[in-house]
C-alpha cells in the first residue's frame, strides 16, 4: 500500500453523531499505553498525525483518518486508564460500543495487546465485547522491539491463550521502531479493498 494522502477527517465525542462515511473503516482498540497512536502513525507513514502522548488516556474521542480517499483508520479511545473516573470510563465504553454496533462501513477491528505481558482483564473484556458485536478481532502484538526475538513465539502463545482466541485468529507482532509487522497489516487492508473492488466490478 502506497500512502498518498491522509487527513484527520472527523472527530466524534461522546455526544457526536457518527459520520456516514463513503469508504470502509478499520478500527483500532487497545488500552491507553499500548502504542495505538504510534501504530496508526506508522501505518499512515506520518510522524505525529495521530497524537501520541506521555500522558495515557488522552484519546477521548473516536478519530477518523481518511487514507488515500479509499479507507478510514479509526482510532478508538484507549481503555483501562486508571486516572479516569468511573463515569468517564462508562461514557467511553458506551461510545465504543455504539460505534462497533452502528457503523455501516466497519470491516475489521484490530485489538492491540502489549506483547510483553499477558492480556489484562480489560483486554479480555474488550476481546469478548468485539466478538459479541460480530467481529473477530485481528490481534496486533505491540512493543515487539522491547523483547528478544527468541521470546516472540512464546509471548504470542501467551496472548492467544490469555484471550482464548477463536481458532484461526490472526496475531501480528508489531514494532513502532522498525515497523516490522506493517506490511502484514497493509496486506490485510489491501485484501479488503480488493474484495470490495471485485464485488463492485461484478455489480456493474
Amino acid at each position: 500500500m502506497v500512502i498518498k494522502n491522509v487527513s484527520l477527517e472527523t472527530v466524534c465525542g461522546i455526544t457526536s453523531t457518527l459520520p456516514d462515511n463513503p469508504y470502509m473503516e478499520f478500527a483500532f482498540a487497545g488500552k491507553s499505553n499500548v502504542g495505538k497512536s504510534s501504530l496508526i502513525n506508522g501505518l499512515m507513514n506520518r510522524k505525529s498525525l495521530a497524537r501520541t502522548s506521555a500522558q495515557p488516556g488522552k484519546t477521548q474521542t473516536i478519530n477518523f483518518y481518511n487514507v488515500n480517499d479509499a479507507l478510514y483508520l479509526v482510532d478508538l479511545p484507549g481503555y483501562g486508564y486508571a486516572k479516569a473516573n468511573e463515569e468517564v470510563k462508562a461514557k467511553w465504553g458506551k461510545m465504543i460500543e455504539n460505534y462497533l454496533h452502528k457503523s455501516k462501513q466497519l470491516k475489521a477491528v484490530f485489538l492491540l495487546i502489549d506483547i510483553r505481558h499477558a492480556p489484562s482483564g480489560n483486554d479480555k473484556l474488550m476481546y469478548e465485547w468485539i466478538l459479541k458485536q460480530g467481529f473477530e478481532p485481528i490481534i496486533i502484538a505491540t512493543k515487539l522491539d522491547k523483547i528478544n526475538r527468541s521470546q516472540i513465539q512464546k509471548n504470542v502463545k501467551m496472548i492467544k491463550e490469555g484471550l482464548k482466541v477463536v481458532k484461526g485468529t490472526i496475531v501480528i507482532p508489531y514494532s513502532a521502531q522498525t515497523k516490522q509487522g506493517r506490511d502484514e497489516i497493509y496486506e490485510l487492508l489491501n485484501s479488503y479493498l480488493e474484495t470490495a473492488e471485485g464485488v463492485a466490478d461484478e455489480s456493474e
